[in-house]
């Protein structure tokens, strides 16, 4: 299961009112983390599979969302079950760390 792009538009109906828990990675195309983890993330939404949506939002094409959540630096990602942010994170990681977070929040 690919990662998702979700937008501003997107944003209730993708996350807040999603089924499932919802990673959303706060991300731009000149944030040379961003680039770093996005592979991984792709990996790991194959290995998780139904047990999580992962998705990514660009903050340049997407300014009202991460305005409203404060996002201050990319970068961010943040877990979302039943409409509430449960758990974040900024920064780049390992695969393996990333993957440990998430499974930890599940």
């Amino acid at each position: 299961m690919a990662t998702t792009a979700v937008t501003d538009a997107s944003f209730k109906s993708d996350v807040l009112e999603s089924d499932t828990p919802v990673l959303v990675d706060f991300w731009a195309e000149w944030c040379g983390p961003c680039k770093m983890i996005g592979p991984s993330l792709e990996e790991i939404s194959d290995e998780l599979g139904d047990r999580i949506k992962i998705t990514k939002m660009d903050i340049m094409e997407n300014t009202d969302t991460p305005s409203q959540l404060g996002v201050r630096g990319i970068p961010y990602l943040a877990l979302y079950k039943g409409g509430e942010k449960v758990a974040e994170m900024t920064g780049a990681a390992p695969k393996s760390q990333l993957k440990s977070w998430i499974e930890e929040q599940l």
